[in-house]
């Protein structure tokens, strides 16, 4: 049996970092998959616990040259903690590499430039001390930035360089040559300090450490809808103990504790209504931004927040087990996996690296050899090449749109359980949608009262007061409606069940017969009076209930489970989007032809056992169609599972919601069309990232090699390059974040 464990990763830089981590782990016998995420930098593995052990995948990783440890939710620190923690200390060494690095390069620029410089670093009349003075600014640099150093020299000897690698080989090129030219100086010959080129290290460190800085401050945004989910939750709750109210700490409360939620106050943890009225604020949870009227016996959820009455609860699900912790972890979970088009990037990052520096070597070979430049030219062409070919932006490129994407789903009710359905939920060009509860309320509903024989209140009254003593969805439905009519019920006596006909009982001083044609038929009961309106209510879908006295067709009440509100209008833009729709039912197929013409739908699949729904689902997959099935109940959790993209309504069973791969915790089918548009536009962002990440380097490596200057046009600056190196990241990242922004269709 398999077992799968996330890992909290230390010291990734880019993409090649999580390609070189991958590859180190599958190496281990019976690993069956990683997955290594460099934005939310963790690493979650699949394995045989029997054979394969925590501490040979993190031996693994340390022999690849980066550092993992076992990620425990109660112990680890939050990725959010991780990422604020990093962002500052990214920006703590940009300040420090910056105070050292402006005045380097004021004094070793300035006196080109026409500024004023002290005469006695002056780099005319003092070159000696002007280079120790450089050298003794660029040190500082170089400490800060000396994570750049560790981590790509030791990349570079577990022969797998990363993109620290790149910026290790470039600057201490550069550092190496200016040591170089200061030896030169003290034997004499004054004129190599025109060959210092400590201020390029310094400036080349300290730009890309900015870019570092403004990467991680944006990569900190993407997971913002995490950050927000996770201080929803209350601090604390009032238990109620021995008849006392005592506030306690949210961690000590435990399943079964009373608690007293007063007016305005967060619901502390999942629980049921023990006694109170009030409307529930359940926006962070479902989107849904109307309260939730809450009675007795209704469910209430951890960090909603409740509105004017006081409500008493019985704690049932606590700490990682309530809904808001399982939100949290869904989306956590949908931010490891990877898209498959992440795939092209990593195959591009495993070579790209390597690849660069061959370039890099190429092209110094070419300009000092063959075209006859200096050694100092043709150097700071393969520096400019090994700075700004850096495949960070290729790495961020997926992550951070898929973060965002499940992120803007979870702000809007709607979970993604891994980051792949993302990607397949864009393919696809069918969708099956269960009825009951799902196109329809689910619940049945009085919808028309004929009195043939009386007034409508006294025939709902009466039948009411028999259809109490049933438990059958249709009696409850003419019982409710009877209480929101404000009806009193009449005594009953000798109330007796008849299986498959309906009811009998004795009201009022008479005989009532409640049930179908049949019970009207066994008692010779004349129903042409009711022909008409029969008709029309079983061609819309609606069940009618007959009553009648032991003479007389007394009247007709009929009943239907009602299509939600907006089932017309999302399948109506689903088959605008060239989507076939299918209506999938057990019901029999009047009903069923009946609430799809209401719908729209034209494809009906009636009288379905629930076994048989998951073949009518391979069946349309056999057809060659990708395809969605959209049910709510136990009875479609094998399609659910079955389907390329379950998508289930929240609202209903919990094994079709653990059967399904996208969950809408509202009970409104229109976010069908969300879930959809936020998977067309993640891969949408995704590709422009790729897109302009590939762009990126295919323009500016050439740059960067000299081919402008071969016709006369400029030479990459190094500096430029480390400055251009960085914002590439960031711009990818702030394209992600545009998902934030875009409306939903």
């Amino acid at each position: 049996m398999s077992k799968k464990e996330v890992f909290v990763i230390d010291g990734m830089t880019c993409a090649s970092c999580a390609v070189t981590i991958e590859e180190a782990v599958k190496k281990l016998d019976h690993v069956q998959s990683v997955v290594v995420n460099l934005t939310t930098e963790k690493m979650t593995v699949e394995y045989d616990p029997d054979v394969v052990t925590e501490s040979m995948i993190e031996k693994a990783v340390s022999d690849a040259g980066y550092s993992a440890s076992v990620f425990d939710p109660k112990t680890s620190k939050s990725q959010a903690e991780r990422q604020d923690e990093e962002t500052q200390n990214m920006w703590r060494k940009f300040v420090w590499s910056a105070v050292f690095t402006v005045p380097l390069l004021y004094i070793s620029m300035g006196s080109m430039m026409g500024l004023w410089v002290p005469q006695f670093m002056s780099m005319s009349a003092h070159p000696m001390v002007h280079a120790v003075i450089e050298l003794l600014l660029t040190l500082p640099v170089m400490y800060f930035g000396r994570r750049f150093y560790i981590s790509g020299f030791k990349s570079l000897s577990k022969g797998h360089p990363n993109m620290d690698a790149l910026v290790a080989l470039a600057t201490s090129a550069a550092f190496v040559y200016s040591i170089y030219s200061m030896c030169q100086i003290f034997a004499g010959h004054l004129h190599a300090v025109h060959m210092l080129y400590f201020e390029s290290v310094a400036v080349i460190l300290t730009l890309i450490t900015l870019g570092k800085y403004f990467e991680t401050l944006s990569k900190g945004r993407t997971s913002d809808a995490i950050k927000k989910l996770m201080t929803l939750s209350a601090k604390e709750a009032t238990v109620i103990r021995d008849g006392k109210e005592i506030s306690i700490p949210i961690e000590d409360v435990v399943v079964g504790d009373m608690l007293l939620v007063k007016p305005g106050e967060k619901v502390p943890v999942d629980g049921v209504v023990v006694s109170g009225h009030s409307a529930i604020d359940e926006s962070m949870l479902t989107g849904e931004s109307i309260p939730v009227e809450k009675v007795v016996d209704d469910k209430v959820y951890g960090a909603s927040i409740n509105g004017q009455g006081a409500l008493t609860i019985r704690a049932e699900k606590v700490g990682g087990d309530t809904l808001l912790s399982q939100i949290i972890k869904l989306v956590e979970d949908a931010q490891q996996t990877k898209a498959p088009i992440a795939k092209i990037a990593d195959r591009v990052a495993g070579v790209f690296v390597p690849t660069v520096m061959v370039i890099a070597i190429v092209t110094f070979l070419f300009w000092y050899l063959l075209m006859g430049k200096s050694f100092v030219f043709a150097l700071q062409v393969a520096i400019a090449i090994l700075v700004i070919a850096c495949p960070c932006a290729l790495g961020l490129a997926t992550p951070t749109a898929i973060m965002v994407g499940t992120g803007r789903g979870a702000e809007n009710g709607i979970l993604y359980k891994r980051g792949d359905t993302l990607e397949n939920a864009h393919h696809l060009n069918a969708i099956v949608f269960d009825k009951t509860g799902t196109i329809t309320q689910g619940k049945p509903q009085v919808v028309d009262i004929f009195a043939y024989q009386g007034d409508k209140d006294r025939l709902l009254s009466q039948v009411a007061s028999i259809e109490k003593f049933s438990e059958h969805p249709l009696s409850q439905a003419i019982v409710e409606k009877a209480d929101e009519s404000g009806l009193s019920l009449v005594a009953v006596d000798n109330f007796e069940s008849l299986t498959g006909l309906g009811l009998q009982a004795d009201c009022d001083g008479q005989t009532l017969y409640v049930g179908n044609h049949k019970l009207m038929a066994n008692h010779q009961i004349n129903l042409t009076q009711a022909e008409d309106a029969v008709k029309q209510a079983t061609q819309k879908g609606q069940t009618p209930i007959y009553v009648a006295d032991k003479k007389h067709l007394l009247g007709v009440i009929t009943v239907a489970d009602l299509i939600k509100s907006d089932s017309k209008e999302t399948v109506a833009k689903l088959q605008a989007a060239g989507l076939d729709v299918v209506m999938l039912t057990g019901d029999n197929e009047q009903t069923a032809k009946a609430i799809a013409k209401q719908v729209g739908i034209t494809t009906v699949i009636s009288d379905v056992l629930p076994d048989q729904k998951s073949r009518v689902i391979k069946d349309l997959q056999a057809q060659g169609k990708k395809v969605a099935m959209v049910g709510d109940g136990i009875n479609d959790a094998p399609a659910l599972a079955v389907a390329d993209i379950g998508i289930a309504i929240g609202s209903g069973a919990d094994i079709a919601i653990e059967s399904a791969d996208i969950i809408l915790m509202k009970a409104s089918i229109s976010d069908v069309l969300k879930a959809l548009s936020i998977s067309r536009l993640t891969i949408r962002v995704i590709k422009e990232n790729l897109f302009w990440a590939f762009i990126y380097n295919i323009l500016a490596i050439p740059v960067a090699m000299g081919v402008l200057y071969l016709f006369s046009g400029p030479l990459l600056n190094p500096m430029i390059a480390g400055l251009a190196m960085g914002f590439s990241s960031v711009s990818v990242v702030l394209n992600a974040l545009r998902l934030k922004y875009i409306k939903l269709t």
